[in-house]
């Protein structure tokens, strides 16, 4: 078989949660199968030098960013991330490299028969792949993004790492790690190791008892929102030109930074402030990081986000209410996809009011039709007494033509009207779900 015959192999015989949802074959909780298959490839688990991170929402971007920072530092940085927007390269990579199409080839070819007989989920083999490339290709360090929660995540055969990382802590994924804050916290705190420093991102009251209670006596715990890292100084200048502008990444680079300060002692090179800086401003470009509010384009004006949950969503809506009442938009147009399992009854009363939405299904069997999410957007919106400007495509790609095409009609309407010879243009977001964000990417 081909690469691409041999993947498409993999993901048929494999189904992955991203594509199938919580089902049966693609969830499989639970670290004896991995445990076995660490072992069988010789423990490249145990090879590596890694910075293990778990988190609701962050940790995409937590993860990117210290990659951006060790990698400007001069090491040699391995990052394991999903879900993947286009690529299914893009979940491992060492700098911006993707993990080679020959080397995915070679090692599915050889380990296939063992991963059918053991029965391993798809998320398993590609977290045993990228331990074993990373151990392979002797990296400096390695940074880990758990799947889900962390207990029971196939990252967590990790049995020292250098630095344990919650980012935060919401409702999402309740009816596998449950269905009250503390208990997500529980499981996400699954990943805290004995004698290994802990980052939390937030001090919470309702969450803090139980990472106290996981780490008490067991780890050095720190809360990124109590401490003041050495570089915050610099903050301000990093916010300002970082590439990764959504207001919630000021709780992300606390996070970091403090991750620097704690890793110091074992990566030296982390003591150059001006790399680490450069590192984390440029951690787009750096790490060809995508979907985290990026510009896909200036005119007309558009950002994405894979936020796809009412924690994450409550920060993008209200950072896209202040932009336009700043005026520095004219008026926004949201074209929004989102998955049948999650919370959409939690997300409506959070979408901004004075918006145009233009709604679409991804191509997805998890995908909401975009049917149904404009019956049910519409019925929230009378049943509040709100007005509704909303429409619905038959694909991402209709979506997003129709709102390209409507904020072109917004730009020449304002052109005729304004006194003011440059009016602020329409803003337009795509996001909802990291599937409508992948179809969107390839149009821009």
């Amino acid at each position: 078989m081909s690469y691409e015959e041999l993947l498409a192999d993999i993901f048929r015989r494999f189904p992955s949660v991203q594509g199938n949802g919580f089902t049966p074959g693609a969830y499989k909780p639970g670290l004896e199968r991995m445990l076995a298959f660490d072992e069988a490839l010789g423990f490249p688990s145990k090879a590596l030098k890694t910075i293990h991170i778990a988190g609701t929402n962050g940790k995409g971007s937590v993860a990117n960013m210290l990659a951006s920072a060790l990698t400007s530092c001069g090491y040699k940085v391995g990052l394991f991330t999903s879900p993947h927007l286009i690529d299914f390269r893009e979940r491992a990579r060492i700098g911006k490299d993707l993990i080679p199409k020959d080397y995915v080839f070679d090692f599915l070819t050889e380990w296939l028969p063992w991963i059918k007989e053991h029965d391993l989920s798809f998320f398993e083999i590609t977290t045993g792949l990228a331990f074993k490339w990373f151990a392979d290709e002797n990296v400096d360090a390695a940074v880990i993004e758990t799947g889900l929660g962390g207990r029971l995540d196939s990252t967590n055969v990790l049995e020292k790492p250098e630095l344990c990382i919650v980012t935060s802590i919401g409702f999402d994924h309740m009816a596998q790690l449950g269905n009250t804050l503390p208990k997500i916290a529980a499981e996400k705190a699954g990943i805290f190791k004995a004698n290994v420093p802990a980052i939390v991102g937030e001090l919470d009251p309702e969450t803090s008892p139980v990472f106290e209670e996981k780490s008490y006596m067991f780890c050095p715990l720190h809360y990124a929102s109590e401490e003041r890292p050495s570089l915050w100084n610099r903050s301000t200048e990093i916010l300002k030109e970082m590439d990764l502008q959504a207001d919630v990444q000021a709780l992300n680079l606390r996070t970091v930074l403090l991750a620097v300060d704690l890793l110091r002692e074992r990566f030296p090179r982390l003591s150059n402030a001006d790399d680490v800086v450069n590192g984390i401003i440029h951690t787009a470009r750096n790490m060809d990081f995508h979907g985290r509010w990026e510009r896909l384009s200036a005119n007309p004006y558009v950002v994405a986000d894979i936020g796809h949950n009412a924690h994450a969503l409550q920060h993008n809506f209200a950072q896209l209410e202040r932009r336009v009442k700043s005026g520095r938009f004219s008026s926004l147009i949201i074209v929004y996809g989102i998955m049948a399992d999650k919370d959409l009854d939690a997300i409506l009363p959070l979408m901004p009011v004075d918006a145009t939405y233009i709604f679409a299904s991804p191509d997805s069997a998890r995908a909401l039709a975009a049917s149904e999410l404009l019956r049910r957007f519409n019925d929230y919106r009378r049943s509040h007494g709100l007005s509704s400007r909303s429409f619905f495509a038959g694909s991402v790609r209709q979506a997003v033509q129709m709102a390209t095409q409507l904020a072109s009609q917004l730009s020449e309407q304002l052109s005729r009207s304004a006194s003011a010879p440059d009016p602020a243009p329409p803003l337009i977001y795509i996001g909802g779900s990291a599937f409508v964000v992948a179809e969107a990417l390839p149009l821009f």
